[in-house]
């Protein structure tokens, strides 16, 4: 059997998944690479806005909690090839002004030495949905 420990799986990549849907960032955080860069959906650059290093992917990454306390990644798939991968998802959550969140994405990772050194996230670009009453 392959020693596993260096290398990402699909299944890393679900508890992974799964740390965000239970918004546990030191568990998130144990999955990075000491240099890792986190680029997100959307922001003011190409690659919407980028973040580098433990400290600012900390940070950027609890901000999708502050901004939407009910966040949660769904229908979550996963793919690894050598040292890139990719997660299929569907983000839902309730925005400030109460509207729904619900849209498909895709984070694609680079991988080093078993741990996320790059996480690129990508997002369809949807209207929210009117709040429930």
């Amino acid at each position: 059997m392959q020693n596993t420990e260096n290398f990402m799986t699909p299944e890393k990549l679900a508890e992974f998944s799964a740390a965000w849907n239970q918004h546990d960032i030191d568990s998130l955080m144990s999955f990075m690479s000491d240099d890792c860069v986190f680029q997100t959906a959307a922001g003011p650059d190409s690659c919407g806005a980028r973040y580098e290093g433990l400290t600012a992917v900390r940070a950027a990454f609890e901000s999708a909690w502050i901004n939407t306390p009910d966040a949660q990644w769904i229908n979550d798939r996963h793919f690894v090839h050598e040292n890139f991968g990719v997660s299929e998802w569907t983000f839902i959550g309730t925005a400030a002004d109460g509207s729904r969140i619900e849209t498909d994405g895709v984070d694609i990772f680079t991988f080093k030495d078993g741990k996320i050194q790059l996480k690129n996230a990508f997002r369809k670009n949807r209207p929210n949905l009117p709040a429930t009453k």
